[in-house]
């Protein structure tokens, strides 16, 4: 259909981009819908985890490690910089497959969308895997692991219940770690944590923590950790047992887990309040270090000694405030990097394409190297160069050019005289501060006015209700002299 266009040619485009009628869209450039679509694609996808196999893996010679991830349908290209690819605790390689944590993002110098992958790990397999994935799954629909529902931490507790075993190194770990921090009482609920049975005594003890009265003859704790050494997938799977995790979710005392070591991970991390890598490190989350408090006091005393002092630090405040909000320099600097990166590549396979069809041109007519030619094309050059004359045409032409746009300047200028029109018979109303008045409220609010004609200056005084201007009189009998009104 031809649409809003006045024929059949004008609705398939015309020779000149013209708007059709109510349409007050402007195109967008390239670059335009490329920001739009980065914005866009970056704030529905801020964080992302994808698993896939590597492909195409190149480590270039900034550091920044460029890959493909994909599956049997579809891939996706990714990019890390640097100081995230020097710090993978393996060598990426094709074929590798990975779980890549990080942002989607667009590239606009190719119109495609990339993932900036700020963690990379390798994805196992396994059919005790797939169990442990479809558990979590189903907990995690059901709200168990929602980060709505996890609480604070108390920032001093003063009764710490560990459920853990008795017997091993994990307990005098958090106890030797709570007596170098701060020192605090602790309660021990021992139970098995590997094995048969260790999953319903683990869960008992959480619920058993929660059931203590406030003010009962057991101390009832203000936090409780679950912890356990490191192990296999088989050792530590008692705390990915459902019972636990439906324990801990259910707990009224906040809960840290602390099973396993860093690379360890059970669904009890997931449901606790907090997770912590190892043992030692949930003790530390558990109570402050007791030299920070006396720090965090002296700090309160000079922030009091300096209270004389707060509108400049409550200024200093708002601008560290807005520095923090600004963009990081990494973050500005990364797709310069990535195409500085690309850039640098075809710049090199371009140098050596030419270097390599110049030779193969070289070599296809050594004729053009003789000296004879070479003197011809020497004394053509000096020829050209012997006809070119600089005439005086030149110089004058552009002065010429310069005068008349000085003059078309200084008709504007007269022009645009605001006292140009008094010779025409207009006059300008000026109020005693040598503004312009411009109406009338404006003019009778004023003590008195001066009229400014082509040929002088006349002083008058407004008075409401009048039909003419008078002129200022000088005063009688030795009084002030008395200006007539304006307006009466």
């Amino acid at each position: 259909m031809p649409g809003p266009f006045t024929d059949d040619n004008d609705a398939a485009g015309g020779l000149v981009a013209k708007g059709a009628p109510g349409d007050n869209a402007a195109p967008l450039s390239i670059s335009e819908i490329s920001a739009l679509l980065k914005r866009t694609v970056e704030d529905r996808f801020g964080f992302v985890r994808l698993r896939g196999e590597l492909s195409g893996v190149k480590r270039a010679a900034s550091g920044h490690l460029y890959c493909s991830l994909k599956d049997d349908k579809a891939r996706i290209d990714g990019v890390m910089w640097r100081g995230q690819a020097d710090r993978l605790p393996f060598a990426p390689e094709d074929g590798l497959e990975v779980i890549a944590s990080g942002k989607l993002t667009t590239y606009a110098g190719r119109s495609s969308y990339q993932i900036v992958i700020e963690r990379m790990e390798i994805a196992g397999e396994g059919a005790l895997l797939a169990l442990l994935e479809k558990t979590r799954a189903r907990l995690a629909a059901e709200g168990l692991f929602a980060e709505e529902r996890k609480r604070p931490l108390p920032y001093l507790p003063r009764v710490i219940g560990v459920v853990t075993s008795p017997t091993g190194a994990v307990i005098r770990d958090i106890l030797h770690r709570l007596a170098d921090r701060f020192p605090s009482h602790v309660l021990v609920w021992p139970v098995l944590v590997q094995g048969q049975g260790s999953a319903e005594q683990v869960a008992a003890a959480v619920r058993g923590f929660s059931a203590l009265a406030p003010d009962g003859v057991v101390p009832r704790p203000d936090l409780v950790i679950v912890a356990r050494g490191g192990g296999s997938i088989e050792d530590l799977w008692g705390f990915n047992e459902e019972e636990v995790v439906r324990a801990i979710a259910e707990s009224t005392i906040p809960v840290i887990s602390a099973v396993g070591h860093e690379t360890d991970t059970t669904l009890a991390d997931f449901a606790a309040d907090r997770r912590a890598p190892t043992p030692t490190a949930a003790a530390e989350m558990a109570v402050p270090v007791r030299a920070d408090l006396l720090a965090l006091l002296s700090e309160l005393a000079a922030r009091k000694r300096r209270a004389i002092l707060r509108p400049v630090s409550l200024g200093r405040e708002r601008l560290e405030a807005r520095v923090r909000r600004l963009p990081r320099g990494e973050a500005l600097l990364q797709p310069p990097a990535q195409k500085l990166d690309e850039l640098s590549e075809r710049l090199r396979r371009g140098l050596a394409d030419r270097a390599a069809r110049a030779k193969d041109r070289l070599q296809a007519d050594p004729a053009r190297l003789s000296i004879v030619l070479l003197q011809l094309r020497v004394q053509r050059a000096q020829d050209r160069l012997d006809a070119v004359r600089i005439g005086p045409a030149l110089v004058t032409q552009r002065i010429a050019t310069g005068k008349d746009r000085l003059d078309a300047l200084d008709r504007l200028r007269r022009q645009l005289d605001p006292r140009a029109p008094l010779a025409r018979g207009y006059v300008l109303v000026v109020a005693p501060d040598g503004t312009m008045v411009k109406n009338r409220a404006t003019a009778a609010a004023q003590p008195a006015l001066a009229l400014e004609f082509s040929d002088g200056r006349l002083d008058v005084v407004p008075v409401e209700g009048g039909t003419a201007p008078r002129r200022a009189r000088s005063r009688r009998d030795g009084g002030a002299p008395r200006q007539d009104d304006l307006f009466g």
